[in-house]
């Protein structure tokens, strides 16, 4: 019978104490955050003080040039024209405004529009074709880019409703995919799909509370309690700051709905509920903290 090699204790324990030595794997580094701001408009009327502040926060990033993509418009040869009015108005003197299709979006050529980009804006309209021209393309990937490195973002109305990664299409599968009109919370009911992603961990509802979309956004929030619903009025904008919190401009109200540590529940006929559920309705200078869900005072 042949016998089995021993290995010393000595050279047992001598591994031990090599493997216990040795240098660790650095831990994964956390994703840094954006340095650019996002300036999310809930669509309605704009008004001088409020856009200004979008203008002076361009300053400091790219060469002053503003960017106005148009594509969810049904009307863009108005609603181009009247942005770049807008913008020089307000002293941009390099603003142009592109109404590309899909086959465009997806030419590299066409990223020489983003050189120098210090601020795009996305119209209102119909978000679901504003994303189905840019999502996925060298555009939307390089403005992805351009708000990581300090990039500001905006839009209005549609133009809000595509900044989140989970999109609201303002359909309702109820109303067999139509403009919905919202009357009930009920599971399986927003018809969503995937939007821009500059916003993640929160979803965009806009013309909120003159368009009545609680029901809209409550749906959301207990069906998937992981977001956060981030409901904004019209003449109202949520300022993202690169220190991820969210800040209250304008005229209106923003409203929150905060599920994370909510119990919720579905019935057999599919109606959402829940306790514990979190509201705030914060006002021009609030500012909403969406890594606690805590608001803070006016000023920080």
């Amino acid at each position: 019978m042949s016998k089995k090699p021993v290995i010393p204790l000595i050279m047992v324990l001598a591994a031990v104490v090599l493997t216990a030595c040795a240098p660790k794997a650095p831990a994964p580094a956390a994703a840094a955050k954006p340095k650019g701001h996002l300036f999310i408009v809930g669509g309605g009327d704009r008004d001088e003080p409020l856009m200004r502040r979008y203008v002076e926060l361009a300053k400091g990033y790219g060469t002053g040039r503003f960017v106005i993509f148009t594509m969810a418009s049904s009307v863009p040869l108005e609603t181009g024209p009247a942005l770049v009015a807008e913008f020089k108005g307000y002293g941009v003197t390099d603003v142009a405004y592109f109404h590309l299709t899909r086959e465009e979006a997806m030419d590299p050529a066409n990223l020489k529009i983003l050189d120098g980009v210090s601020a795009v804006w996305f119209s209102g309209g119909d978000q679901a074709k504003q994303t189905a021209v840019l999502l996925g393309t060298p555009l939307h990937k390089r403005m992805l880019e351009l708000y990581r490195e300090g990039c500001l973002i905006g839009g209005t109305s549609a133009g809000a409703a595509v900044m989140s990664e989970f999109m609201i299409t303002g359909n309702e599968k109820r109303a067999g995919g139509e403009e919905g009109s919202w009357e009930v919370i009920l599971a399986d009911n927003v018809e969503h799909t995937e939007g821009f992603g500059f916003v993640t961990g929160a979803v965009i509802d806009q013309h909120f509370v003159t368009r009545k979309r609680h029901n809209r956004l409550i749906s959301v929030v207990l069906e998937d309690p992981a977001l956060v619903g981030v409901g904004i009025e019209e003449s109202t904008a949520v300022l993202v700051r690169p220190d991820g919190k969210y800040e209250v401009l304008g005229e209106g109200q923003v409203v929150v709905y905060d599920a994370r540590r909510a119990v919720t529940a579905k019935s057999p006929d599919g109606h959402l509920g829940g306790h514990g559920l979190a509201m705030h309705v914060l006002l021009a200078g609030d500012v909403y903290d969406l890594a606690t869900g805590r608001v803070e005072e006016p000023g920080k």
